[in-house]
Formats: C-alpha cells, sequence, structure tokens
C-alpha cells in the first residue's frame, strides 16, 4: 500500500481558526492516491484540528466564545511561565483535538458539503505551526 507523507507550514494568527481543507487537499492531489486514508497531525499542545461548519463564520465565531468562556485566561494556572494565555491553550487543545482522520475517495476527500478542516490558534500571539500530513491507500 502506497504512503505519502508531507509537513505544512501553517502560518497563523492570534486566536483564530484557519481555514486549511485546501491546503490538504493539495497534498492529497500531490500523493496521487485515489482511495484510502488521510491522517493529520498537529505537532503542538497549543493549538488544535477540528473539522466544522464551512459556511456560516458564525459558527466559528459561537465556538471561539465557548470554548474562551469555558477555560479563561488568566493568573490561576501554576503553568504561567509562557504567559496567561499558555495553559488555557493547553486545555483547550485537550478538550479539542491534534489529529483528524478523514477517508478519501476518487482521489478527494470524503468530507460532507457543509465541513471544513480548522487549525485552531489557541494562544494570543501568531505562530508558525506544523501539521504533519499522512496518506496512504491506492
Amino acid at each position: 500500500m502506497p504512503h505519502f507523507q508531507k509537513i505544512l507550514r501553517i502560518e497563523t494568527q492570534a486566536k483564530t481558526l484557519h481555514r486549511i481543507t485546501f491546503n490538504v487537499a493539495a497534498v492529497i492531489a500531490d500523493s496521487g492516491i485515489q482511495l484510502g486514508m488521510c491522517n493529520l497531525f498537529l505537532r503542538h499542545t497549543s493549538a488544535s484540528l477540528i473539522i466544522q461548519e464551512n459556511a456560516d463564520p458564525d459558527v466559528l465565531l459561537d465556538l471561539e466564545t465557548f470554548l474562551s468562556t469555558l477555560v479563561p485566561e488568566g493568573n490561576g494556572y501554576i503553568h504561567s511561565t509562557e504567559g496567561a494565555d499558555d495553559m488555557p491553550a493547553h486545555i483547550r487543545s485537550v478538550l479539542t483535538h491534534t489529529s483528524e482522520q478523514i477517508p478519501i475517495a476518487n482521489g478527494r476527500l470524503m468530507l460532507g458539503t457543509w465541513q471544513g478542516i480548522y487549525l485552531w490558534e489557541h494562544r494570543q500571539h501568531r505562530h508558525t505551526r506544523e501539521l504533519v500530513v499522512h496518506v496512504s491507500g491506492e
């Protein structure tokens, strides 16, 4: 079974959901694999991956508001050497995901009509995040 792997470097903005569906789809196209699986792994502990609504941006705003309320930033955490946003970012990534699996058919991601892949930056400053895209199949 053929395998194809690429590391994408994604520049994020502070505390934002970045749609990366097209970035991942380009790796699938480069792989030449028509039927298989796409495994995504984010090499960070203060950002995450989600598959979510890609049509109405209000959904993403509501998600950010909810998670910020659920896990507030502040000085109440023991781990604070990297700033008041660091420990909450770690908690937010635990509550979401750092990996996803998506089936591939006909050389395309089998996402639903309204689904998109997002890298969710949980920190207050921009970062360069590394996403491992591993494609296997035939």
